[in-house]
């Protein structure tokens, strides 16, 4: 029998959303040293990610000491603009789904196309699992990385161990 996905609860991790008017990819890339993403694309420096959430909304991910420094150099570099920078890391929880059959785990409960051929690392999702709102993306080929929010943690986790269970993959991912 293959050797099932491991499913882990990431900590330590900041999460910071970012909302701003008009043309602001550029300087919010600038301000957390990543590239600006493109349209469902997550660019990553060193141990920040940036990903695209909507026109005008981002996520970024960086080690949890550096939420407060990130927030005010974004505050900073989106003056004059109007803009959102909020920490929701205490309000979201995050996952690490990785090893073989990693894609068949989330394919049981996204409506998105997770063959390789479609979907890659670099590639960020914002969807559903099931009933919960997620978004996940992979930061290298049989990994991906799904943050939801914390208030239904426990239940995503659960869902992700039973999905991930030995012999319930189907193998055509």
């Amino acid at each position: 029998m293959a050797e099932a996905p491991q499913v882990l609860r990431v900590e330590g991790r900041a999460m910071l959303t970012i909302r701003a008017a008009g043309e602001a990819a550029q300087a919010v890339g600038d301000a957390v040293g990543a590239p600006a993403p493109a349209v469902r694309r997550i660019e990553t420096a060193g141990a920040r990610a940036l990903a695209w959430m909507s026109p005008d909304e981002w996520l970024l991910t960086a080690p949890a000491g550096e939420a407060a420094t990130l927030a005010a150099a974004l505050g900073e570099a989106l003056s004059g603009r109007p803009h959102l920078v909020v920490d929701v890391s205490d309000a979201r929880a995050l996952f690490r789904i990785e090893g073989p059959g990693a894609r068949e785990v989330l394919a049981k409960g996204a409506p998105a196309d997770l063959s390789r051929d479609a979907f890659g690392p670099g590639d960020f999702r914002r969807t559903r699992l099931g009933q919960i709102a997620c978004a996940f993306w992979m930061p290298r080929e049989d990994a991906f990385e799904l943050v939801c929010f914390r208030s239904v943690a426990d239940h995503a986790g659960l869902w992700l161990l039973n999905a991930a269970r030995p012999g319930t993959l189907p193998g055509v991912l």
